[in-house]
């Protein structure tokens, strides 16, 4: 596997166990809080992995930028819990810096 593909388990991992979170109520609920631990130590291993081929500042930005889109997403299906223009405005410059990365950095490549 190569450090994308590291990379993209470490951000699912993150996003299952960040939206576990609030399941886990402060984690006084065994399964949510088991799903959460598991989530985030699948996570920080994977992205140990990927820091391997990509620099630590664009992982990072990639996975927290994702992450936090596909938090959203899910918060919004699972909770109902929307967002107001200024947010969708920030989580959309979010987004366009991931792009902006992964379409014209060089240093995604170092």
């Amino acid at each position: 596997m190569n450090g994308a593909a590291y990379l993209a388990i470490a951000i699912v991992g993150e996003v299952i166990a960040t939206s576990f979170l609030r399941a886990s109520a402060g984690f006084t609920v065994l399964v949510p809080s088991i799903v959460v631990v598991v989530g985030y130590c699948v996570t920080f291993y994977f992205f140990s992995l990927a820091l391997q081929t990509i620099p630590v500042g664009i992982g990072y930005a990639i996975w927290s930028g994702v992450g936090i889109i596909l938090v959203s997403i899910i918060a919004f299906f699972a909770y109902g819990q929307t967002l107001d223009v200024p947010a969708l405005i920030g989580i959309g410059l979010i987004l366009a810096g991931v792009l902006v990365i992964n379409l014209f950095s060089h240093s995604a490549t170092h």
